[in-house]
């Protein structure tokens, strides 16, 4: 397998596109790939995970650190660089097996070429560390100057967000600390170099840059390098943040660069140890797979103990640097079979977050936890009640994702119980997720509606996965959902109930679990727990979930579905005025048809599948795919899974790859309205990976047993991955004809 990406010719339009593509990242920080002397224009960010700012009444939004890769360079006078100066030659590449980021651009100047080539990589050895290696080479002898230093100009959606960037020089040391408006947080950017070629140094404090300035005449064929150590550091990791990085990119710059960049590729090793997936027949699959699955390790908070993912990871500031349900519901599993400490990372967030989802659902007058819908530090919901712009009118567009869109908080519930199920472990819920789970349930409970001549209970006045069709009644996916929240709460509350159970729990090394007597206690002040396991109880057998049409074996996705307009895709894009408008909202083209913008019913068939018969699955399938715009990254995924198990693996493979290829491609919608969504697609990486080893591989969980009912597409020859269950790794082989699975030992 190749592990190699590259562009080999400079396109300006793709420069956004190839920030995404090219990203690299260890989790505390990722990249985009941008080239060395790129600046704000270009779209270039140092994106830090977990850090928002907000100015005036604009969206709170992540923090882009200043660039303390920024370099460029002048021969004879004249500056080299683009997009100004057209190359004679480009090529960019990204070793995404080790996360490493590659340039070598050719120009020709008045006496011959001026080559330059770069490396850097953002260390997964240390993740507040940045190296980079530069080097110059000309055919002719001249006069060059290199500057290089650090960017505090940064790139902002919605800022400025440093009200100041402070510069200092200390000897060998540069830095920028950035000031934030709402918070006064500080980043601190420090940098340290080391050349092989000797000249006086200049430094110069322009604006909110500050650079390094040399000036050296040059021989042909004779190559000129220095390597240069950036740490990142803000006030909120440490309030040492200064001596910090000065004191890792010193003992980084003793190390040298090939010593970092050993431990860099060695952790990156780790990692591919496990993850990696192999499969023969199909090069261009499994490159794509294991792309995706390299985003998604780029951008793992493997630096904390309690943070989620971005739904654009850490490709820059769209989506408010927010954490959706994505995360849970799609970004999950992958963590879960191949590192399930991330896995906890993240739901330690959403356990930790539970204050937030608290307020959220008293402020709209409710019992329980309703989570934010785009949750940011606290779980505070950086949603706004107008989230697109009419592009006709320029004006905001009243939309309703963060009020109706109900279904997050059992998206929050369905991660906790699978990392139970998956792991064997109840760390999670004796340390806040019982609360966690409890408190969804009681949201729900609150939000039941029941009809005088109906003994049902329903939900209504909801967004499901669909955001094209706002505030309907009994969305099928919503529905069944908040029952499972409510089955999860009986799980609960019968653990806590029984204290036979509660002390036979097992931990994974095999010691006895601590005693849920503390954590019963602390609920049983709260709660009538006997009383909830009665309402929660009553409430999951109640509650109504539409079942197949008699006659079509249609599940209608919401109350009304089956009224609306049916219109085929391709007409309905002809009624399109802009091809940047909303087709959801008030009047959006989609709102009143049948056309959904993402799997909705067709998701929860995945998450159930077993509670209905073959035939249910596959109508399904055929019913809503040909009614699926796909306009999210999210959809692909779920049709492909479904189609596995509907044992249509050709028909899955295409969305399969639609998914894998999300960032190969640039694909995807880059507008909502007037607001640019470009970025990367972490959602569409993990649903990518679920397709393969739950799909195609048919890995699942009977019994308390891993087993795989293998369904290759018919190109593949087999397949072969890992995965973790209970502790223990297993290593899975699938043919057409085979299963072969070994228990590789305590991982």
């Amino acid at each position: 397998m190749n592990w190699e990406i590259k562009d080999e010719v400079f396109v300006p339009d793709l420069i956004t596109n190839n920030g995404n593509k090219f990203l690299i990242g260890n989790g505390y920080l990722g990249i985009r790939g941008t080239l060395d002397e790129f600046k704000k224009n270009e779209f270039v960010a140092v994106n830090l995970a977990g850090i928002y700012d907000q100015v005036g009444d604009a969206w709170r939004e992540p923090l882009n650190a200043p660039n303390g890769l920024y370099t460029h360079i002048e021969f004879n006078g004249m500056k080299y660089g683009l997009p100004e100066v057209e190359p004679a030659s480009h090529n960019l590449s990204l070793n995404y097996r080790h996360g490493i980021l590659s340039r070598a651009t050719t120009w020709s100047t008045p006496t011959g070429l001026l080559k330059v080539t770069s490396e850097r990589f953002a260390s997964m050895a240390d993740k507040h560390l940045i190296v980079m290696k530069y080097s110059i080479r000309v055919d002719n002898k001249g006069v060059l100057k290199i500057v290089t230093g650090i960017d505090g100009d940064v790139w902002d959606i919605n800022g400025p967000h440093y009200d100041d960037v402070l510069l200092q020089d200390d000897s060998d040391y540069l830095s920028a600390i950035g000031i934030t408006h709402e918070n006064k947080d500080l980043v601190c950017v420090k940098e340290t170099i080391e050349k092989n070629f000797h000249t006086a140094e200049k430094v110069i404090k322009t604006g909110r840059k500050i650079l390094r300035e040399f000036t050296l005449d040059v021989l042909p064929e004779h190559e000129y390098t220095f390597y240069k150590w950036v740490s990142v550091y803000t006030s909120k990791d440490d309030g040492d943040y200064g001596n910090l990085t000065y004191e890792l990119i010193t003992k980084a710059k003793i190390f040298g660069f090939e010593h970092c960049k050993r431990d860099h590729v060695n952790e990156w090793e780790k990692k591919w140890k496990i993850s990696e997936v192999v499969i023969e027949g199909d090069e261009e699959a499994m490159e794509a797979l294991n792309y995706s699955t390299y985003h998604l390790h780029s951008i793992a908070p493997r630096h904390t103990d309690s943070l989620s993912i971005a739904a654009r990871g850490l490709s820059g500031q769209t989506y408010k640097g927010a954490v959706f349900w994505d995360t849970e519901m799609f970004m999950l599993d992958f963590f879960l079979f191949t590192e399930p400490n991330v896995a906890k990372t993240l739901l330690k967030y959403r356990i930790d977050t539970l204050p937030g989802a608290i307020k959220k659902a008293a402020d709209y007058g409710y019992q329980g936890a309703f989570y934010a819908w785009e949750s940011q530090e606290g779980g505070f919901d950086a949603c706004s009640d107008y989230n697109v712009t009419d592009v006709f009118t320029g004006r905001k567009m009243r939309t309703y994702f963060k009020d109706k869109q109900i279904h997050i908080s059992a998206a929050v519930v369905y991660g906790i119980m699978r990392y139970v199920n998956f792991t064997g472990n109840y760390e999670l819920i004796l340390n806040g997720g019982a609360e966690v789970i409890l408190e969804c349930a009681a949201f729900y409970y609150d939000l039941l509606v029941k009809k005088v001549h109906l003994d049902q209970y329903e939900l209504l006045d909801v967004i499901g996965p669909d955001e094209y069709h706002e505030r309907v009644n009994n969305n099928a996916y919503t529905n069944r959902m908040a029952k499972y929240t409510f089955e999860s709460a009986i799980g609960v509350l019968k653990l806590l109930l029984d204290s036979d159970d509660v002390s036979n729990l097992k931990e994974n090394n095999g010691t006895i679990k601590e005693n849920l007597k503390d954590i019963y206690e602390s609920l049983s002040d709260k709660y009538d727990l006997n009383n909830l396991l009665t309402k929660y109880q009553d409430a999951a057998n109640k509650i109504y979930i539409p079942e197949p049409n008699r006659q079509t074996g249609v599940i209608e996705q919401f109350d009304g579905y089956e009224q609306l307009e049916e219109v085929s895709l391709e007409e309905l894009k002809t009624r399109l005025l802009h091809e940047k408008e909303y087709w959801g909202g008030a009047y959006g083209i989609a709102t009143h048809t049948k056309i959904i913008k993402q799997a909705d019913v067709v998701t929860m068939l995945n998450l159930f599948s077993q509670e209905y018969e073959p035939n249910v699955l596959l109508t399904n399938w055929k019913y809503y795919e040909p009614r699926t715009e796909h306009g999210s990254s999210l959809s692909a995924c779920m049709y492909a899974m479904l189609a596995c198990k509907c044992n249509m693996p050709d028909i899955a493979y295409p969305l399969f790859l639609k998914s894998a290829m999300a960032d190969l491609s640039g694909g995807g919608k880059q507008w909502a309205g007037l607001i640019y969504i470009g970025g990367t697609h972490p959602a569409a990486s993990g649903g990518a990976y679920m397709t393969a080893v739950e799909g195609f591989a048919g890995v699942h969980i009977e019994d308390g047993e891993i087993k795989a009912d293998a369904k290759l597409p018919s190109n593949w020859k087999s397949m072969k991955c890992n995965v973790i269950y209970h502790g223990d790794l297993y290593e899975i082989k699938v043919t057409h004809e085979n299963t072969e699975i070994n228990n590789l030992g305590q991982i």
